[in-house]
């Protein structure tokens, strides 16, 4: 699979991941953490948020690819900044880390598909971060699960809104009743997710 990355698009990867898991990581830490927690809070953020981006983006690239296509990530360093300061200022993230192009004259139906792979990957991944809070019995683990959870429902829900480049718009044009039954499932994990 590594083969199919170049060496610069596995470098954009590799750094909007760090920079997307020190923006969460600085969120988690206001009000002050020692070292040891805020490397522990940078790991969980590695493997919740960061996976959870990684692994959208990658979805998009290789269902591009499935239909010949050649599509690769592209960071974006102004919104990578954006999302660090505003998580150390001001407490929220707003992550636009950059976007997987599509190169080709794709059908409509050809980029709903590409654009709902993302979505989709990320609901599949709430199973084993759901499955963690449900079956750790709290602690370590517990916290994973549920911030793996909610970042994945997130990441779903926002980016199946129909709006602007967003996956949702994509969706929706190619096919109402997917892009229904995608955005109802990310917003009623999303939902469950801010209960627990």
């Amino acid at each position: 699979m590594l083969q199919r990355l170049p060496p610069r698009e596995r470098r954009d990867l590799l750094i909007a991941w760090l920079a997307i898991s020190i923006a969460f990581t600085l969120l988690y830490v206001r009000g002050g953490v020692d070292v040891n927690t805020f490397l522990l809070l940078f790991v969980m953020s590695l493997v919740t948020v960061g996976v959870a981006f990684v692994l959208h983006e990658l979805a998009h690239k290789f269902a591009a690819m499935r239909y010949g296509y050649w599509a690769e990530f592209q960071k974006d360093n102004q919104m990578l900044l954006i999302a660090v300061v505003m998580a150390a200022l001001v407490g929220v993230v707003f992550a636009a880390p950059g976007a997987t192009y599509v190169y080709g004259n794709a059908t409509k139906g050809e980029n709903g598909r590409i654009s709902a792979a993302g979505p989709i990957t990320n609901l599949v991944l709430c199973i084993p971060f759901a499955a963690l809070v449900l079956l750790s019995g709290g602690g370590l683990l517990g916290l994973v699960g549920l911030v793996g959870l909610r970042v994945n429902a997130m990441i779903a829900t926002f980016n199946m809104l129909p709006i602007s480049v967003l996956d949702g718009r994509k969706v929706l044009a190619w096919s109402p009743a997917v892009f229904a039954v995608l955005i109802v499932a990310s917003g009623a994990l999303l939902f469950w997710s801010l209960l627990l």
